[in-house]
């Protein structure tokens, strides 16, 4: 199992906090909050709860860098969307 942090770096202003924008993701929900808890990120933040396939966290710069450190593999968007896709398939065919 793994976690994966893309490269999207998207331009927003969520709330207070102007930054650049990534997403976490990983092959479990489980093994997702668990990673998110580390890195200090609120399960209420969480994106598209319950749809296993494309459940994520979005992150800022710092706390993408921190996830790396911490052993989050760092991917391509495409790869993200493409590990999404996968996930999707799998669900379907479940």
């Amino acid at each position: 199992m793994t976690v994966y942090v893309d490269n999207m770096r998207m331009p927003a202003t969520v709330g207070r906090i102007r930054a650049n924008w990534s997403h976490l993701t990983a092959d479990t929900t489980e093994e997702l909050v668990e990673f998110a808890d580390r890195l200090g990120l609120k399960r209420s933040w969480i994106q598209n709860p319950g749809h296993a396939w494309k459940e994520h966290f979005d992150v800022t710069d710092t706390k993408r860098e921190l996830a790396i450190r911490l052993g989050a593999q760092p991917v391509t968007l495409q790869e993200a969307c493409a590990l999404w896709a996968a996930k999707r398939e799998a669900a379907r065919a479940a």
